[in-house]
Parts: structure tokens; sequence; C-alpha cells
């Protein structure tokens, strides 16, 4: 059993974000929140979100899975405006979902979860931890965009490095002092990334939040930020490339 009501701009922001890798998704619904851990089809990122119950504008619900096919889902909230409350139910008997926006309701059959397994999650020990505001990392993505595929990230005791060199081009933003919320870099670090799962991600993230930056040298970057006032806590893990001697 699931019941629920959530503020539209709170639910575009929770899907934006997903649909950045993948298009059906199952949540793993509890009476506390629900949960979501989903890897892109070529395994080269993954996400995990936590939604609390605190999130919603109110919640009901028992243990459960719901399979959602995200382009579905987007059409739904399409139709609903800023401040607008998004009423969602899951009907059991029928085995679909119903979504209510005002004198609208749209109802959609559930997703199949029992062959999406939860992936692992890495637990990874990473040794540069930086807070900025995704807003500076937005701009390094729009600087970098039309330069290469691939995205560097450096990170020393000084500075946070987005850059980016193409065939006949490069660019680079550098972030120090004032620009970052924090910086912790016990020592020089750097890794290659592919850009367009980066820039997709920065996209999605609302202005304004801040994001932390967990780097090492040839690891997974791993990107930690809040949404819905910090009731609902996305990790999402992007694979380096390594570079060949």
């Amino acid at each position: 059993m699931f019941k629920a009501e959530i503020k539209s701009e709170t639910l575009k922001g929770l899907v934006n974000i997903i649909s950045t890798l993948i298009d059906e998704v199952k949540f793993t619904i509890t009476p506390e929140g629900m949960t979501l851990k989903a890897v892109d089809p070529a395994h080269v990122a993954m996400i995990e979100l936590n939604v609390k119950a605190k999130a919603f504008e109110s919640y009901s619900a028992s243990s459960t899975e719901i399979g959602l096919d995200l382009d579905k889902v987007k059409t739904v909230l399409k139709l609903a405006g800023p401040g607008d409350i998004i009423a969602m139910e899951q009907d059991e008997d029928k085995g679909r979902f119903v979504f209510k926006i005002g004198n609208i309701t749209r109802s959609m059959n559930l997703v199949d979860t029992s062959s999406m397994n939860d992936p692992k999650v890495p637990q990874l020990s990473l040794s540069a931890n930086v807070v900025v505001l995704v807003d500076q990392l937005q701009r390094g993505m729009r600087a970098a965009e039309s330069i290469s595929d691939h995205i560097s990230l450096k990170a020393t005791s000084e500075f946070f490095e987005l850059s980016c060199e193409g065939d006949t081009d490069d660019v680079s933003l550098k972030l120090q002092g004032s620009d970052l919320d924090s910086l912790d870099v016990p020592s020089d670090v750097h890794s290659l990334f592919p850009l367009d799962y980066f820039s997709n991600l920065l996209k999605a993230i609302p202005a304004g939040t801040k994001v932390r930056v967990e780097l090492d040298s040839d690891y997974p970057v791993k990107l930690v930020f809040g949404l819905a006032g910090g009731e609902a806590n996305v990790v999402y893990f992007l694979a380096p490339r390594i570079e060949s001697d």
C-alpha cells in the first residue's frame, strides 16, 4: 500500500535526477519513506536515492515495491504547475499507479520489478572532499561541452579545477577561496570522466544546491547532495576513464 501527496517541484526534481540514468525504476517503499538504487545500462554510473516521509505533504505506506516508467511520469509532471500538489496512490488490485493533479486523474500500469535487482553500493574511502554550489559546476560544464567528450577533475590543497582539452581548444574553471564552501585535500588528486554523464546530472540539480564532491586519482567520483529541504538525499557515482601511459 502506498498513498502520498507531494509538491510538484519536489517530484520534478527527483524524477529529473533519476532519469539522467534510467527510464524504468523500482522504488522500495517503507513506512519511513522510499529508496532507490540503480545503475545505467552501460554500468558507468550509479545512483542511490533516499526520500524520507517528511519530504511529502502527506505519506502513508506499508512495505512494498513499485515499478514506474519515468517517461510516463514526466508526461504527468508536464500537467502540474509551480505550487501544485500531486496526489499519488498505488492500486494494488489493478496493478496500476494513479496520479491526481487538481481535477485531472492519470492512471498507468506498474512496471514489473521481479527482474530489477538492487546494485551493491560501492564503499569507497576517497581522500579529497570538496563542497561547492552546483551553480559553479554548471558554469564549468557549459564552458566544456563544446570542447571534448571528457572532463578532468583536479583537487589540490588550494583549489578545485574542472578542465577540458580538445584537439584545438581547451578550457578550465578553477575554484578556490570563497568560490568553495569547503576544501579538504590531503594530497593532489586527478581523474578523467565522461562529460555527458557529468553534465546531464549537474543540469538536473536545482540551482543553489550544495554538492559534496569526493574524489581520488583514477577512482569513481562520488557526488552527494540533498533535495526537498534536506529530506531527500542523493548519492551518485561515476566511473573514471583510465588514461593509458
